[in-house]
């Protein structure tokens, strides 16, 4: 891939037909996470009235979905207070629909704007913020599943079951951040 530039009104990158599959396969997978655990909200029938919908009031316990979905209240892990729990299971269940819908949203622009053949991807503005949303969360699962540390060396031992998979960590970051330079261009 060459860096993303700017052209106008538009960001313009190029990705040959490896890396646009890997940017689709990874985003993919993100988005089949999501929308499986979009699938666990309860079904509440006052909801289908309103119009307002719930979400699962307990994190997930996939550590991947658990980064992709943060706690909204973060509780003393010593000595967590059950009123504090409640309102941290209501908070989560009002919000996370709408969190889980950004995502998805997301996902789905970046499969449709990025040819599965490899190519030219142009971009408007709105089309680049979304990209933006869903390399990052690829790149939050796949440093969740590698066990990504700050002090972690930039290459792992051949050995490493990890280390193939680092280098596309590092392609990512790179692709996100040549794509931010490009939007403030």
């Amino acid at each position: 891939m060459r860096k993303w530039t700017r052209a106008g009104d538009a960001v313009v990158g190029k990705f040959d037909r490896q890396e646009a599959a890997v940017v689709r396969g990874l985003v993919s997978q993100i988005q089949d996470m999501l929308l499986a655990r979009a699938e666990e909200a309860p079904q509440d029938e006052l909801a289908q009235l309103t119009g307002i919908r719930t979400g699962p009031s307990t994190p997930p316990d996939d550590p991947i979905l658990g980064r992709l979905l943060p706690d909204f209240h973060r509780l003393d892990p010593d000595a967590p207070d059950p009123a504090e729990v409640d309102s941290a299971n209501a908070l989560r269940s009002l919000h996370e629909p709408q969190l889980l819908d950004a995502k998805t949203a997301a996902a789905a622009v970046v499969l449709d704007t990025c040819p599965a053949d490899g190519g030219e991807v142009r971009l408007a503005s709105a089309q680049a913020e979304a990209w933006l949303a869903a390399l990052n969360d690829v790149r939050l699962a796949l440093g969740t599943a590698l066990d990504v540390q700050e002090d972690m060396p930039d290459e792992l031992p051949p050995d490493d079951p990890r280390s193939p998979h680092l280098g596309v960590y590092h392609w990512l970051t790179w692709v996100q951040e040549t794509l931010v330079e490009a939007v403030m261009d």
